[in-house]
């Protein structure tokens, strides 16, 4: 006797937990970006600091390589929802991964509402949102760690999730077997 899905367990619901906007640069650029972070997000950015030295890039450990800001509750979803038409409502499937998805924004000024900002210029920018389940926050304890394999959210689900929320297009890697059927019924 095979035992019925319950799809209306709380446990098993996927919600967004935060979206992480980043830009990255030394110098000039790193004024503008935090900037431009500050302006789209209404948050304070902080900046990001190497931690290797990469010799042929001229970084060294403490240098200042970036800035981000982190988005949880209300202003992520809100975030994703200004974010995503930027980009036409459509990811590739390669950029969603288990428990996280990112792309990028070439110019902030395709986000719908922005307008252009003089002491910025021209810039882009990278947008990753991680996807949690409740019960995640087990493994952040540091007394009586549980496991939590289960609580992984998969791709599909996530797809399934921005498909229903945004109205998203996911445009699917096409198979070698898919490709050569198609080529033969035209």
């Amino acid at each position: 006797m095979a035992k019925p899905k319950l799809n209306n367990n709380k446990m098993r619901e996927v919600k967004l937990e935060k979206v992480i906007l980043n830009i990255g640069g030394t110098g000039e650029k790193l004024d503008k970006g935090f900037i431009l972070l500050q302006k789209l997000s209404g948050k304070s950015p902080v900046r990001v600091k190497a931690t290797k030295r990469i010799p042929t890039w001229s970084v060294r450990p403490g240098m200042e390589v970036g800035t981000k800001v982190t988005l949880r509750g209300a202003d992520a979803l809100e975030m994703l929802k200004k974010l995503l038409p930027a980009i036409d409502n459509t990811l590739k499937e390669k950029q969603i991964q288990n428990n996280f998805l990112s792309f990028g924004i070439h110019e902030y000024i395709e986000i719908p509402g922005m307008e252009y900002i003089r002491e910025v210029g021209i810039m882009g920018l990278e947008i990753t949102a991680v996807f949690t389940r409740p019960g995640k926050s087990v493994e952040k304890k540091k007394v009586k760690r549980g496991k939590t394999r289960r609580l992984v959210v998969t791709s599909q689900e996530i797809i399934d999730y921005l498909v229903t929320k945004f109205k998203t297009t996911v445009l699917m890697k096409r198979k070698k077997g898919q490709a050569e059927t198609e080529d033969d019924s035209e």
